[in-house]
C-alpha cells in the first residue's frame, strides 16, 4: 500500500467513524429521551388543532421528544448510505441496535438500586414546596415498558432496511444527480412503515391502545418526518459537500460508485 492509499483510508476510516458516531448518538439519545410527549401547537403558540379522527379520537400534534433530533439520523443514515453502501448502514445498525439493549439493561438494573435516605431527603420537595419523590420520578422517566423497547427496536432496524433499499434503487435510477430525491424517498417510505411499526407493537399488541388511535397517532408522527425530511434538505447537500471537499473529488466518487452497486434488501 503506497502512501496515497494510506491516506485514502484513513481519510475513509475517519469519515465512517465521526458518521457512525453522530448516527449511534443521536438514535440512542432519542429512545431515552422519547418517553416525554410534547405540544408540537404550544410550542410555536397556536392553539391545540383538536382534530377529529373516526368521529370520536380527538388528536393534537402531540410529539415524542425523539422526533426532535431523529432527522439527524435520518440524514446520517442517507450520507452513510451515499458512501459506504448498504454494509455501512447495516453494520452501524446493529451495532446501535445492540447497544440500545445495553442502554435498556442497565438502567433496568440502576432502576432496581435502593435510593440513598439523604437524596430522598434533601430531594423531598419541588420548586413550589409541593411533596416530591425524586426515585419515583427517576425510575418513572428512565424505565420504559418491553413493549416499547421491543418496538422500537424492530422498527429501527426495519425503517434502516426499507431506507438504504429504497436509497439504492433510487441511486440507480438517478445516478450521482437528484441526491434530494434519493434521500427524501428513501426517508419518506422508510418511516412510515417505522411511524406505525412502533405504536403497534408498543401500545396495540403490549398496550391498550386501539387500532384508531394508532392509526390517528401514526399520521401525526408521519407528517412531522415528512415535513422535516423536506425541510433537511440543504443540510443534506451541506454534508454532500463538506465530505467531498474533506475526501477529494476522486475517492469521493470512487467511493459512491462502490457503494451503490449493492441495491439487495438484506
Amino acid at each position: 500500500m503506497d502512501h496515497q492509499d494510506k491516506v485514502n483510508q484513513s481519510k475513509k476510516t475517519n469519515l465512517f467513524i465521526i458518521l457512525g458516531g453522530i448516527f449511534l448518538t443521536n438514535a440512542i439519545l432519542a429512545e431515552i429521551i422519547g418517553v416525554k410527549i410534547f405540544s408540537g401547537e404550544q410550542t410555536l403558540g397556536l392553539n391545540p388543532a383538536g382534530w377529529t379522527f373516526f368521529d370520536s379520537y380527538v388528536l393534537d400534534f402531540n410529539l415524542t421528544a425523539g422526533a426532535v433530533i431523529w432527522p439527524v439520523v435520518f440524514i446520517t443514515t442517507d450520507i452513510i448510505n451515499e458512501y459506504f453502501g448498504k454494509k455501512g448502514v447495516r453494520k452501524i445498525s446493529f451495532i446501535t441496535a445492540g447497544l440500545i439493549v445495553y442502554v435498556f439493561i442497565v438502567i433496568s438494573l440502576v432502576t432496581q438500586l435502593p435510593p440513598a435516605g439523604f437524596w430522598i431527603e434533601v430531594n423531598a420537595t419541588d420548586a413550589s414546596g409541593a411533596p416530591f419523590n425524586i426515585d419515583y420520578a427517576f425510575n418513572t422517566i428512565f424505565r420504559q415498558g418491553l413493549g416499547i423497547i421491543i418496538g422500537s427496536l424492530i422498527a429501527f432496524l426495519l425503517g434502516q432496511l426499507l431506507d438504504v433499499f429504497v436509497f439504492q434503487k433510487l441511486r440507480k435510477i438517478t445516478g450521482s444527480k437528484m441526491i434530494w430525491l434519493r434521500a427524501t424517498g428513501s426517508t419518506l417510505v422508510s418511516q412510515f412503515i417505522d411511524s406505525f411499526v412502533v405504536l403497534g407493537i408498543a401500545f396495540y399488541i403490549f398496550g391498550n391502545w386501539s387500532l384508531q388511535q394508532i392509526i390517528a397517532v401514526g399520521i401525526i408522527n408521519y407528517i412531522y418526518k415528512f415535513s422535516v425530511a423536506i425541510l433537511l434538505t440543504p443540510l443534506l447537500y451541506l454534508g454532500h459537500a463538506l465530505i467531498d471537499r474533506y475526501l477529494g473529488k476522486t475517492l469521493a466518487e470512487k467511493m459512491a460508485t462502490e457503494a451503490s452497486r449493492d441495491t439487495s434488501f438484506i
